[in-house]
């Protein structure tokens, strides 16, 4: 059952101001522990206030609600330390149960890579982000790539690695959206974010209405870079380095539609070399784009 804490405006205003002249979290957790706030409720403004700004929510003004803890469960992906998809023998590097996450190598060929590099070069553009408040697309400084997206099946080539992708993640093609790829030259990078839809604009209550929330994504690297570019997820230390063919998978919703806030990544500056990757979302149910019947 959730818990309600009340707390005065003028906490509000206070946790906001040093949250934004830049004092981390735990700072300000143990400056209220000091003023003799018990550190469950400290905590959990405290969290509710960084996820709000991280996802471009309103900020508390005199209350959070406290959802109960995360429930993690059996992860989607197959067990085992190789994985065999209908055409490819997939091997498990590394697993973690929290956030549910793995590192998996073989994922594409060299000579697959490559053509999903040259078929989406010609069709790249400025990489947008959903505005949290708006739900429309923007370009923006959470991430300063270029990208594109394949249709679903959109060619025998894109289907046979949708298929795969697929049987690696666990859930019906007709569940993912379209294969991603994005383009990061030296210096690019992508600022920490969710990957699940934050249910507080009109935009992604439609998308949640069509097709369910986001559970599980797939990023798989197209190419070796020379240094940097790693998949950094913050609240846990784990940093995955990008090497041609390999793809880091992770979970955060489970089903009882609990969203975990572990999951937060980003994806670190290119220092030398460009970086290339192509990102499958896995939907709860089938994929219907917005327009589409």
């Amino acid at each position: 059952m959730d818990t309600v804490l009340r707390f005065s405006p003028a906490l509000s205003d206070w946790v906001l101001h040093n949250l934004r002249e830049g004092c981390t979290p735990a700072q300000v957790v143990e400056a209220m522990r000091a003023q003799d706030m018990p550190p469950e409720a400290a905590t959990a403004i405290v969290d509710a206030f960084v996820f709000a700004l991280r996802t471009g929510s309103p900020v508390p003004t005199d209350s959070v609600t406290v959802a109960p803890a995360y429930h993690y469960e059996p992860s989607r992906l197959p067990p085992g330390t190789t994985i065999r998809t209908a055409d490819r023998l997939v091997r498990v590097a590394a697993r973690a149960a929290q956030p549910a996450m793995a590192v998996l190598n073989d994922v594409f060929s060299a000579q697959e890579c490559e053509e999903l590099i040259a078929l989406a070069r010609p069709r790249l553009a400025p990489s947008t982000t959903v505005d949290p408040l708006t739900g429309r697309n923007r370009v923006g400084e959470q991430r300063s790539s270029q990208g594109m997206f394949f249709r679903l099946r959109e060619n025998a080539f894109i289907a046979r690695l949708d298929e795969r992708v697929s049987a690696l993640m666990n859930l019906p093609v007709e569940n993912g959206e379209g294969l991603q790829v994005l383009h990061y030259p030296a210096g690019a990078q992508s600022m920490p974010h969710f990957d699940f839809l934050v249910p507080s604009n009109a935009a992604n209550q439609a998308s949640l209405a069509r097709s369910g929330q986001r559970v599980s994504t797939l990023v798989s690297y197209l190419n070796e870079v020379e240094e940097g570019g790693e998949t950094v997820f913050p609240q846990t230390g784990w940093s995955v380095s990008p090497q041609r063919g390999s793809a880091v998978y992770f979970e955060y919703c489970n089903s009882l539609g609990q969203l975990d806030h572990a999951s937060l990544h980003a994806g670190g500056a290119v220092v030398r070399g460009e970086k290339w990757v192509a990102t499958k979302w896995m939907r709860e149910r089938r994929f219907v784009s917005e327009g589409s019947t």
